[in-house]
């Protein structure tokens, strides 16, 4: 590679994440300090764990910041490959947490290969697209890439049906980025509904979902989501106070998780709320900017990847808060409790920042 002389990363996203990350530490502490006394007679106990874990990843952030992204093409099928040998292992070794097996444990560390594949889909899409760019028009180009996904899809979805969503969504996204034509995305939804449809019937609980999605009053299972819905509506337009939530103790179950922003917007309001989602915004713009002017296609479909990634999440934890969609069991990204996500999550944002270094600093 050319000499680059000294980098210059994208000032604005690391700043938005600087401040993501300290206002999702706080309110983590505020939403999980009761459970943490609860369950552990600490209440810094959650607290503790992602602190870990958010410098742990500040550190990935750096190392990967530092590296030369397109380096990284030559291993991404190696590192699809180790994402599909984890899911499937988590099959057979996993650790199940409430009901949930996604969990594989090495000695004393433990991590979700979910969060890992969510990586190493974004950086095989890239690689992938990249190598058949010139086919990207033809129909049976874009077939072969979503079949060679949807090995992943299925090992991830048979235990973790969000993230397992949100990989497909990833994938549609970076072969839309890529495609000259956009007819062809007519077939390829009637695809993904069939295939939903499929996967959704293939487990009698998913189809219970929908049903607890649209009268929740009426099942034992809704209970999460109406407490959740309490705590939004009781909010108001400026909140409780932070720290001042009724719903965090004990009404809505392991509130430090998937029903956060419920919490968010009992504690900080409408406004609290929309200036957090005004945050991921930031963030989201950021990773346009950076992906519209990449210097090459794999660093675009990075970016392009990162900020689909990052959209999709966003999107769906807030709207299955607001009982908008099903109940997927989706986090909130940075804000939730969750090691294994924060690390990899920046570990993405090292890449979309190695990819900002190489883009000319009066562009962006």
């Amino acid at each position: 590679m050319e000499h680059q002389g000294k980098r210059r990363y994208d000032l604005i996203l690391i700043f938005a994440l600087v401040i993501l990350n300290i206002v999702g530490l706080v309110i983590l502490y505020s939403t999980s300090a009761y459970n943490g006394e609860v369950k552990f007679h600490d209440s810094f106990y959650y607290l503790k764990k992602q602190l870990f874990a958010t410098i742990l990843g500040i550190a990935c952030t750096y190392i990967t910041a530092q590296m030369d992204y397109r380096d990284l093409e030559k291993f991404a099928v190696l590192g699809y490959l180790a994402a599909l040998v984890l899911s499937l292992l988590v099959l057979f070794i996993g650790d199940e947490y409430n009901g949930s097996k996604r969990w594989l444990s090495f000695g004393p560390v433990s991590f979700q290969p979910s969060e890992y594949a969510k990586v190493a889909v974004i950086l095989f899409l890239a690689a992938l697209i990249t190598k058949n760019i010139q086919n990207m028009h033809r129909f049976t180009t874009m077939l072969k890439i979503l079949v060679l996904i949807l090995p992943i899809v299925g090992l991830v979805g048979s235990n973790n049906l969000s993230t397992a969503i949100i990989i497909l969504g990833i994938a549609v996204i970076l072969i839309f980025v890529a495609s000259p034509k956009y007819a062809q995305f007519v077939w390829m939804g009637t695809l993904g509904i069939g295939f939903m449809t499929v996967f959704l019937a293939l487990e009698s609980y998913r189809l219970e979902r929908l049903a607890i999605w649209r009268h929740p009053e009426k099942f034992e299972k809704g209970y999460q989501t109406m407490q959740g819905l309490y705590a939004i509506g009781s909010g108001g337009l400026f909140g409780r106070g932070l720290g001042n939530s009724i719903q965090k103790l004990g009404f809505v179950p392991e509130a430090q998780n998937d029903m956060i922003f419920s919490i968010i917007c009992e504690e900080l309001g409408l406004i609290g709320a929309c200036l957090i989602l005004l945050l991921f915004l930031v963030i989201i713009w950021r990773f346009f900017v950076i992906a519209w002017r990449a210097p090459d296609l794999f660093g675009t479909l990075i970016a392009a990847g990162a900020m689909a990634h990052m959209m999709i999440q966003v999107i769906l934890n807030v709207a299955v808060v607001t009982n908008s969609i099903p109940n997927t069991g989706i986090t909130l990204p940075f804000v939730s409790y969750g090691g294994t996500s924060v690390v990899f999550l920046m570990v993405e944002m090292g890449l979309v920042l190695s990819v900002s270094s190489l883009v000319k600093y009066t562009e962006i």
